[in-house]
């Protein structure tokens, strides 16, 4: 778990130097497969809330990582645009495939 966690400690840096003047991310727990990463800033007004959080998706990829946004678990925002949310998420993705079965080898 030691270079998955320092791996995810990449994104969070790389996240906030891009992103550290509207929102900065940090890492609250590692449990298992699960994450919890909580997000605080005046983030933009233009862009999507949620594309913050998908944000972490993608600079994970360019760390060896795949993690998925599962659910916001805390919000909070005041009158002056100003928010602070901690997001649960999966560390790892689900196979979406199912195996096809093979036909028997007529012989």
């Amino acid at each position: 778990m030691g270079d998955k966690f320092e791996r995810l400690r990449r994104v969070i840096d790389e996240f906030n130097r891009l992103h550290g003047s509207e929102a900065e991310s940090s890492i609250v727990s590692v449990d298992g497969n699960e994450v919890i990463i909580e997000f605080e800033g005046s983030f933009c007004a233009t862009c999507g809330l949620y594309d913050y959080f998908d944000d972490i998706k993608w600079e994970a990829l360019d760390f060896g990582l795949e993690i998925e946004p599962v659910e916001v678990i805390e919000a909070e925002e005041d009158e002056f645009e100003h928010g602070r949310y901690v997001v649960r998420y999966r560390l790892g993705r689900k196979s979406m495939l199912v195996p096809i079965p093979r036909k028997a080898d007529k012989g």
